[in-house]
């Protein structure tokens, strides 16, 4: 069974049993989505289930293939297949291998070390119509700049790489926001997307995103850093996302901060995901940083990161505090 890898591949063809693996979650829920309305279409009426891999009981699969008395067939979606016990993790390889008229079953694994058995069993079954389709975690400037290119495209438009440029800055690199915002500015919009249609349809949103109050952060001007992150939440960017850039510019520090001096842009770009030109910047903001405040700074929004998700009543007071730290961190000062 070949395995088709790719950043957002399409997942619309009907097969006896699918295995979806990857980290990317949204890919892969959208995977899930796009097989269940293609398995439908061709055969409608049929009923569709979809449960966790770890409620699934020994015995159950058999009960859920069956035949119905009322014809139709089924489409079964199993997710999180690495939660499944050892003896339902056998009996999907075994079903894998002979599976049932007038069933799909779609499985989802997260990837790793966890119930690999069962992805080596699946992939094993492809004489019986099993068939693997895999999303990497996407972790790299130019995947995402190939993401969006490629979403625009599913959706019949066509974007110049200034728009996509563009539209990372305004969004950030969650790929389901970005998903979104493809989506509605190809629904809103008209002829080429370029880079003067994304900033003229976000306004003023692509000045202030989180990276532009990371940027502001790192380099220690704060009352820029406080300006900017009070216009992204008014704006409507997501706290959790202007938090993950927070992370990742300290992050970026630490990294390219313990790389060999002599080491290239491009090199280092390479090794850590981003593109030179941040690299560079990156470098400049390094020269008033001590690795003592870096890792105060990472203490600070790795705490930021656990408010924005619930711990806190208020996302925006967390970010403040979060932004006050990071500035703190680089001046030396200990402010808790």
């Amino acid at each position: 069974m070949a395995a088709r890898t790719a950043v957002n591949p399409p997942a619309t063809e009907v097969v006896p049993v699918t295995l979806v693996v990857g980290e990317e979650e949204f890919l892969v829920d959208r995977a899930v989505r796009d097989l269940v309305a293609a398995a439908r279409e061709a055969a409608p009426g049929g009923d569709v289930h979809d449960l966790d891999a770890s409620e699934l009981g020994p015995g159950e699969l058999r009960s859920l293939t069956s035949p119905s008395l009322f014809g139709g067939g089924c489409v079964l979606a199993i997710r999180s297949a690495q939660n499944a016990s050892k003896e339902v993790a056998a009996e999907l390889v075994g079903y894998a291998k002979n599976p049932a008229p007038d069933v799909v079953l779609v499985l989802t694994h997260a990837g790793g070390a966890k119930g690999k058995e069962l992805v080596a069993g699946v992939k094993g079954s492809k004489a019986a119509g099993a068939r693997m389709i895999e999303y990497p975690k996407v972790t790299r400037f130019a995947e995402r700049l190939d993401f969006i290119r490629t979403e625009f495209r599913r959706a019949g438009r066509r974007a110049d790489d200034g728009a996509a440029r563009a539209l990372l800055d305004a969004v950030g690199s969650d790929l389901r926001e970005l998903a979104a915002a493809c989506d509605q500015l190809a629904a809103d919009t008209d002829g080429v997307i370029d880079e003067t249609v994304v900033a003229r349809y976000y306004r003023g949103r692509a000045e202030a995103t989180g990276f532009t109050v990371a940027d502001r952060a790192v380099e220690g001007h704060l009352s820029q850093a406080l300006e900017q992150l009070r216009w992204a939440l008014a704006t409507g960017v997501s706290p959790v996302l202007i938090c993950s850039a927070l992370a990742q510019g300290v992050r970026l520090l630490g990294r390219v901060g313990a790389a060999p001096r002599g080491a290239s842009s491009a090199a280092l770009a390479a090794e850590v995901g981003a593109p030179p030109w941040k690299i560079d910047r990156v470098r400049q903001q390094l020269r008033s940083w001590h690795p003592n405040g870096i890792a105060r700074a990472l203490h600070a929004v790795a705490e930021a990161d656990a408010q924005v998700k619930g711990e806190a009543t208020s996302a925006a007071y967390a970010l403040e505090r979060a932004v006050r730290r990071i500035v703190a961190s680089r001046a030396g000062d200990d402010l808790n």
